[in-house]
């Protein structure tokens, strides 16, 4: 940072001064610019420490002064769980502790004028690394697959709104991929200096968006959404005289030098030329070699023979030689079994051996065509095995199941079913005489 300054033009008022000081230290905190790198082999050896300190620091703030919930709930498929919300509590509770002692020993500081260039790079950085990488998974459709044979098989009614909003946007690639090419757009302007206030007009537009439907749709990712407008809304708190003059008042705006590299010397301007190369080859290059990569993985998910994808009517559910007659209100009876391309497969049961999602149980499975065996196990990520069957198809689109389950002998017949869904025909049309 630099040193005091005695030119009084230069001189910031006392609030600016206290808000950058807060915003300073809550956003290195919150992004962490040298975590950015974990993909490099060999960063996350060094990182790891930082999260070790992150972690003992969030459970210490709950367990003594914000007490969210007596055990946290780590961050993972939800950003929004009691860690997720202990975070943000104990790193304002620190920005503020920090900005109180920073104001105090500071207080001769006219302006932090340089400190302000970097702050405002990293938090431009960050937005455009987050749209790129949101923007690239839509592009390729992978962020929102189409809604499987599983979900197609569920009634509309038993969705939670995350998952209802989740297929919407699956539903159409199209477009997935408009919103994804709008949220690329916006982190390639942010990446050059003469196109940052549209980028950031695009992306918090974009991300405005993102926040309402979360919100709306009850999604997850709250407390992200809302801090990544709210660091589009900081950068162009900015450049507000500007923007209401142009926009609003209808008056010639200037152009602005806020993004204009503060140092003249030669190896500065080099250095920050690899740097920002290094930058665009991971946040670009790399993100698009693995999302294409991923992409090929997906694109090549095929039937497991001899099983064909598809829907199976249950037409005997039998346990110890007792046929059990379909019924409404029992929960262990199947009343039909799912087979996804790729191993992904579903039951019609509340049946807890399952993954209950939806009143459907949810597993993956795995053919041994050799030996006549068909293995469901928890999920992809957990290959604890559930039940394993003996197999017979004494035609291709019908199958017997065999097998022990709780101690007692389970025999399933299945039937292809021909049932086939609109929703899957990806229906449009120019002329439509009335409403569809």
């Amino acid at each position: 940072m630099e040193t005091p300054e005695t030119d009084v033009a230069s001189q910031w008022p006392v609030w600016r001064k206290i808000a950058f000081r807060f915003f300073f230290i809550y956003f290195m905190i919150q992004l962490a610019p040298w975590t950015w790198f974990d993909d490099i082999p060999g960063a996350g050896y060094l990182t790891r420490y930082y999260y070790q300190l992150t972690d003992w620091t969030v459970n210490a703030g709950n367990r003594y002064i914000f007490h969210v919930k007596d055990v946290l709930v780590p961050v993972a498929g939800s950003g929004d769980t009691s860690y997720g919300w202990a975070q943000l509590w104990t790193f304002l509770f620190l920005a503020a502790a920090g900005c109180l002692i920073w104001s105090l020993a500071d207080r001769k500081r006219t302006s932090y004028r340089i400190a302000d260039y970097w702050l405002r790079t990293m938090v431009r950085y960050f937005i455009a690394m987050t749209a790129l990488l949101y923007g690239v998974i839509k592009i390729f459709a992978l962020q929102m697959p189409f809604p499987n044979l599983s979900q197609l098989a569920t009634p509309l009614g038993d969705f939670l709104p995350m998952r209802l909003s989740w297929m919407f946007m699956g539903y159409s690639t199209r477009y997935q991929v408009f919103a994804g090419i709008m949220e690329a757009v916006a982190g390639l302007l942010l990446l050059n200096r003469k196109t940052v206030t549209l980028g950031l007009c695009l992306a918090a537009g974009v991300f405005a968006n993102v926040a309402m439907m979360n919100l709306s749709y009850d999604i997850p990712v709250k407390i992200f959404s809302l801090q990544l407008l709210a660091y589009c809304l900081f950068l162009l708190a900015y450049e507000s005289p500007r923007i209401i003059d142009f926009f609003i008042l209808n008056r010639p705006a200037a152009a602005t030098d806020l993004y204009a590299l503060p140092y003249s010397g030669k190896w500065m301007r080099i250095t920050r030329i690899a740097l920002k190369a290094v930058f665009i080859f991971i946040a670009v290059g790399m993100l698009l070699y693995n999302t294409w990569n991923r992409y090929k993985m997906v694109r090549a998910q095929a039937d497991l023979p001899p099983i064909r994808s598809g829907i199976y009517d249950v037409t005997t559910f039998a346990v110890n030689g007792d046929t059990i007659p379909e019924r409404n209100t029992d929960t262990l009876r199947w009343r039909d079994i799912v087979f996804d391309k790729g191993g992904l497969g579903s039951v019609g049961s509340t049946d807890t051996l399952f993954l209950q999602r939806y009143r459907r149980g949810y597993f993956t499975y795995q053919p041994d065509s050799a030996n006549q065996l068909i293995t469901f196990t928890k999920s992809r990520f957990d290959t604890t095995t559930l039940v394993r069957f003996r197999y017979e198809m004494p035609a291709p689109d019908r199958m017997q199941l065999r097998t022990v389950l709780r101690g007692d002998s389970l025999y399933v017949e299945l039937v292809r079913s021909k049932r086939h869904f609109q929703l899957a025909e990806r229906q449009f049309h120019w002329l439509s005489e009335a409403n569809r």
